[in-house]
């Protein structure tokens, strides 16, 4: 049985943690302790043996932990026999950037020096080692958790919905998690009771994107450029400049975590959604809806396959479609393209086929670059675009959807215009392993015409350039906006390796790399075959009457 000392700043969070604690099965009693030296000095040694610090600003709400109060309780916590200590960090930790896969675990790299905010609460995860270091006794077991942002009502969120304005970052759109104090308090309480140690995210039972955020809190959303907030914050707050720009960063890109590694540990599950945390801040009651966990608006794909994307794909480049019946109307399948003029409208033309024709909105995995830059950020995730990495491939694949992967890479969509339709080396064959691992099919599919809507005559090696946008080139293409030419699409039949290989073939890189050159002579023969056929860049047929245009 766990006598624990609950030492927290908001009573918003405190409370909800005594109450929690004292309500578990396994703590004999739980105190909490005031957030002070006086506090800490009236503490009998030995009355506790398990201390859970949630830590927040003293100064400035929503930039961080107070290190400095931090450290002088700590020191006087370090004599004290302890068998567990719980610090409740954040995920803010992980700091937000245009480069996060989404739904990160726990060892998701955290990158040193570029926000304040992450680095302060770096330092209070390293000083919790001080509690009980030098007690004499056997260290403690010692647990962090970093959870997402909670709406305790003082924190950087709470006051942006709370408010009747919420000034946001324009073009970008991200998805948020916001977590109801109460649920910090049962991951806490369940660590407790686990005498779980180790690092552990706390995510909400769902997410929900900052613009609904806002409208469900009643909040007006006003975007403003980087610099005109800046200029606001430099006379509002100068002694905070640099720490209150760092939140831009958190309303900016992707900062979103997995709770599972936790339940795995001590089958915590959080009850309540990010929009019901919103609710409870709020105490508006107003239909708040489930959302996609990478941003991802079926809605709004189905809107823009009725005007914009039905006027390129049946108008502007034509497209002939053949061999679409080879997709199935429903399970897992790796679909393998060709990505060719550099930008996504190939994965955008056959996303449109897909809906319209299959009634199936996959998933494709995008290079970091599609995120980085307004607006196209959020329009990328909006259509399901997804930061390229396996996890996230085996996320759509175990949940009976399609992904969608280009295994040139992005070098693949820069390639010369003479040598536009060579396929180029299949990367590091990941698509394969995926496909293996998660008992999908390949679904092969080439396009013939886009490579003239952007036709690469040369590629200049600017260093500055590739910074900025993380392109491996800057293009020198023949055409200011992308050519009418006339496409070809085909749909190959599968490789149905689910039902040749077990699923320990993934870590078989013969048998990997076999499949691969297969999928890649497939689909150069059958791009060899369309160009024989085809006698016009922007007009004629390839398929005949099997055409589906």
């Amino acid at each position: 049985m766990a006598r624990v000392a609950v030492i927290a700043v908001r009573d918003a969070v405190a409370e909800p943690l005594v109450r929690a604690l004292g309500e578990s099965a396994e703590v004999e009693a739980c105190e909490r302790i005031a957030h002070d030296a006086a506090g800490i000095n009236a503490l009998v040694p030995g009355s506790f043996d398990t201390v859970v610090y949630a830590g927040a600003s003293g100064h400035a709400p929503g930039v961080g932990p107070d290190i400095a109060a931090a450290r002088g309780i700590f020191e006087r916590l370090a004599s004290c026999p302890l068998r567990q200590v719980v610090i409740v960090s954040s995920a803010a930790v992980y700091t937000a950037n245009h480069q996060n896969v989404g739904l990160l675990d726990e060892n998701a790299f955290i990158r040193d020096g570029r926000n304040t905010i992450a680095d302060v609460w770096r330092q209070l995860e390293e000083l919790g080692e001080l509690i009980g270091a030098r007690s004499g006794t056997p260290p403690p077991v010692r647990a962090v958790l970093r959870p997402a942002a909670v709406l305790d009502g003082a924190d950087y969120f709470s006051r942006l919905l709370r408010g009747p304005i919420g000034v946001t970052y324009p073009g970008h759109d991200p998805t948020l998690q916001l977590l109801s104090p109460h649920d910090l308090a049962g991951a806490v309480a369940a660590v407790v009771s686990a005498r779980a140690g180790g690092v552990h995210n706390v995510a909400p039972a769902g997410p929900i994107p900052l613009a609904r955020a806002l409208r469900l809190a009643g909040t007006l959303r006003l975007p403003l450029p980087r610099v005109a907030q800046n200029v606001v914050r430099r006379v509002a707050a100068p002694a905070r400049l640099s720490a209150t720009t760092d939140q831009l960063q958190y309303i900016q890109f992707s900062w979103t975590v997995s709770g599972e590694k936790l339940r795995r540990a001590t089958g915590f599950v959080p009850r309540r959604s990010s929009a019901e945390a919103i609710q409870e801040l709020t105490g508006r009651r107003r239909a708040a809806g489930s959302y996609d966990d990478f941003g991802m608006d079926p809605a709004y794909i189905r809107r823009y396959c009725g005007h914009l994307f039905r006027f390129l794909h049946d108008y502007y480049w034509r497209v002939e479609i053949d061999g679409i019946e080879h997709v199935p109307r429903a399970g897992r399948g790796v679909l393998v393209g060709m990505h060719r003029g550099f930008m996504p409208f190939d994965g955008v033309m056959a996303l449109y086929a897909l809906v319209g024709r299959r009634d199936r909105i996959p998933r494709f995995l995008i290079h970091p670059s599609l995120t980085r830059f307004p607006f196209l950020a959020d329009f990328m995730a909006r259509l399901g675009g997804i930061m390229a990495c396996q996890e996230n491939g085996d996320y759509v694949l175990q949940r009976d959807e399609l992904l969608g992967v280009f295994p040139e890479g992005i070098r693949g969509a820069f390639t010369m215009y003479r040598r536009a339709y060579t396929l180029g080396k299949f990367g590091r064959d990941e698509f394969v392993r995926m496909a293996l691992r998660n008992r999908a099919p390949l679904l092969p599919f080439v396009t013939v015409g886009s490579a003239e809507i952007y036709p690469i005559l040369r590629r200049v090696d600017w260093a500055w350039f590739k910074r900025y946008t993380e392109w491996p080139f800057l293009p020198v293409t023949a055409a200011p906006f992308p050519l009418p030419s006339k496409w070809h699409t085909q749909f190959l039949p599968p490789l149905h390796v689910e039902k040749d290989y077990p699923p320990e073939a993934a870590e078989d890189p013969q048998a990997v790399r076999r499949i691969s050159v297969e999928v890649r002579q497939r689909m150069q023969a059958a791009v060899d075959e369309m160009l024989l056929r085809r006698r016009s860049i922007f007009r004629g047929s390839v398929f005949g009457a099997a055409s589906q245009s």
